[in-house]
């Protein structure tokens, strides 16, 4: 007989079985979100069909993606290999973008139609209406003020301006779609994030292929290389993908707080559109523009003056609206007092991705791979477990329970007794000096990427 088989195989909870104090008391708080949890149909879909919002969106997809098809198309006339080039490159380029919205959006992760839809209408809807807003706005301020105070300051007036309400957008147009799936900040800020990588993409490229019409007109793919090492490295973490993210949890924060007072709910979701539209400005705006000395190290030093704040107030603001969604899901778990469904200390983990990773790590060290994808799965299956008990209690919750059992009896079957087992000091210091190698891989890289720009021309 295996470890395995002494696992209990009695009748599954069919849910929660602690509430309130006796929640607290495990530590998990009794709290509900902003909004009742998605609930999951059969005519979710065809109810889509019968809102206004739904074929409004559709055609401002269409038309987006015909402007945008129009300006490749172009492109691609024009400077094939250049054009080619860029859209690979900045297509891998979005891959770490989404892993990393998959990690944030872990336990109630929304539908990939949704998600297709945000990214969407970043690189349609908001791109292709930016290139003629944002032209006309700085026309107007040449206009208003001179034509130099627009090739100045025009890209963050106009850019910050237009681009942000664009983009924010296409999140009130998602919730007016389907509003039950925005059910609480993180949502706003993965469907925010999502509209701005698709922006950053598109938008990247045409810059790129701008680059190699500007360099001389002939088809290279030089220029494309740099403007993939500036706008993608060094500005890509405090770029589109994060202005947005802060407003649309800003949209979020004013849909699902219903607890808050309208004024408070109103000024939270204006302060962080301010906050996206003001780092938006700053990254954009000429100060700094040359970096300290005009060197490579200077130029870095600029970048991260300006971009720092922002994914500071980024990081700030997802830690704090996942630690309230994780809290409702792990009480979600707490309450069915089965430690063959999810220990307390696996429940701790699930809900931090900083824990879910160390936990994942320790069983990769004990074990292999196949200790830490057999955690990882253990953990996706307690992730649905969670949102299941969130809703109606059924069928749903027997099919996740058995899932979860299953996985646990795969984990015990590779000698690993709970994934929150302390690891031995070895394994720790294996750990720490993972830790150290990365950050010097980091730190490699960017000199590597500075170096590069400086070799390519793209820091003179």
């Amino acid at each position: 007989m295996t470890r395995a088989d002494r696992v209990p195989t009695g009748p599954a909870p069919q849910g929660p079985a602690l509430q309130g104090p006796a929640l607290r008391r495990l530590g998990y708080p009794s709290m509900r979100l902003g909004y009742p949890p998605k609930q999951a149909g059969a005519g979710a879909g065809r109810s889509y069909l019968k809102r206004p919002a739904f074929w409004m969106l559709l055609v401002l997809l269409a038309v987006g993606g015909w402007r945008v098809g129009e300006i490749l198309r172009r492109s691609i006339e024009s400077y094939p290999v250049g054009t080619a080039v860029s859209v690979v490159l900045f297509a891998l380029y979005a891959i770490p973008f989404v892993l990393l919205l998959r990690m944030i959006d872990y336990l109630e992760r929304e539908p990939l139609p949704l998600q297709a839809t945000a990214f969407a209408w970043g690189g349609l809807v908001a791109t292709s209406a930016a290139i003629s807003g944002s032209t006309a706005l700085q026309n107007i301020l040449a206009k208003l003020a001179s034509p130099g105070f627009a090739t100045r300051w025009g890209p963050a007036v106009a850019g910050a301006g237009v681009e942000e309400i664009l983009k924010v957008l296409g999140v009130v147009a998602i919730a007016l779609v389907a509003r039950a799936q925005v059910n609480g900040v993180v949502d706003g800020f993965v469907y925010g994030a999502l509209i701005g990588l698709g922006f950053q993409v598109v938008e990247n490229v045409v810059f790129a292929v701008n680059a190699v019409a500007l360099d001389g007109g002939t088809d290279q793919v030089g220029p494309v290389v740099v403007t993939f090492l500036l706008r993608g490295f060094l500005g890509g973490l405090w770029s589109h993908t994060l202005f947005s993210a802060l407003a649309g949890a800003g949209v979020a924060y004013a849909l699902v707080r219903r607890d808050k007072s309208p004024g408070i709910r109103f000024a939270v979701a204006a302060a962080l559109f301010g906050a996206a539209w003001g780092f938006h400005f700053l990254w954009n705006s000429p100060l700094l523009e040359g970096g300290f000395g005009h060197s490579t190290a200077g130029l870095m030093a600029a970048l991260l003056i300006k971009g720092i704040p922002a994914l500071i107030v980024g990081v700030t603001l997802i830690v704090a609206a996942e630690r309230r969604e994780s809290s409702y899901y792990a009480a979600m778990l707490a309450g069915l007092a089965d430690p063959r469904v999810a220990t307390p200390e696996e429940i701790t983990a699930l809900v931090s991705l900083r824990q879910r990773i160390r936990a994942r790590r320790r069983a990769r060290l004990r074990l292999g791979r196949g200790g830490a994808r057999a955690v990882r799965r253990l953990q996706r299956a307690q992730a649905r477990l969670a949102v299941a008990l969130s809703r109606d209690p059924g069928a749903e919750v027997s099919r996740r329970q058995r899932e979860v059992l299953v996985r646990r009896h795969q984990l015990l079957a590779l000698g690993i007794a709970a994934a929150g087992t302390p690891v031995r000091r070895s394994a720790a210091l294996a750990a720490a000096a993972v830790v150290v190698a990365e950050t010097l891989v980091v730190a490699l890289l960017v000199l590597g990427i500075g170096l590069a720009i400086r070799a390519l021309g793209g820091g003179t």
